[in-house]
């Protein structure tokens, strides 16, 4: 019933077997390329795991030297567990919160409002699509068979 009211509602009905069949490898790409994209953000923070002690101390985080090395690990290890689509919930659950925080971060802190929160935000959307959804069908969750 609910692929017949999809398909009713489309402009062109003839498209609905094409997005039918590439609604998993959508979503997979966007697993995988914003999990790359967590990792090469995070890398440079993983090779200095403690620049950051005086920014998220900043934001109200203590102690720092405690923050700034999990931020990194989040951000690295946690895109590297997005890509792979393995403990992609808790991975995506953590990523959510650093994201939010740097929303607060450039909205509040910096003063920059939505145009410097806006980034953040659509990241941070993204993540919280991935906790709802999980690692999808091509992911190694899917390949144990077990999720959070």
């Amino acid at each position: 019933m609910q692929t017949t009211k999809f398909r009713n509602a489309l402009y062109f009905p003839a498209l609905a077997s094409l997005y039918a069949r590439l609604d998993t490898p959508a979503e997979t790409v966007l697993r995988v390329v914003s999990g790359v994209a967590l990792v090469t953000h995070g890398f440079p923070k993983l090779m200095n795991p403690f620049g950051a002690v005086e920014m998220v101390e900043g934001l109200g985080f203590y102690p720092g030297i405690f923050w700034s090395p999990l931020l990194a690990a989040t951000e690295f290890f946690g895109g590297i567990l997005i890509a792979l689509g393995l403990f992609t919930r808790p991975a995506a659950a953590a990523a959510t919160i650093v994201l939010l925080v740097t929303v607060w971060f450039h909205w509040i802190t910096l003063g920059q409002g939505y145009a410097g929160a806006e980034k953040s935000i659509l990241w941070a959307a993204i993540m919280a699509f991935l906790v709802i959804r999980g690692g999808n069908a091509h992911s190694v969750d899917a390949r144990i068979g077990r999720q959070f």
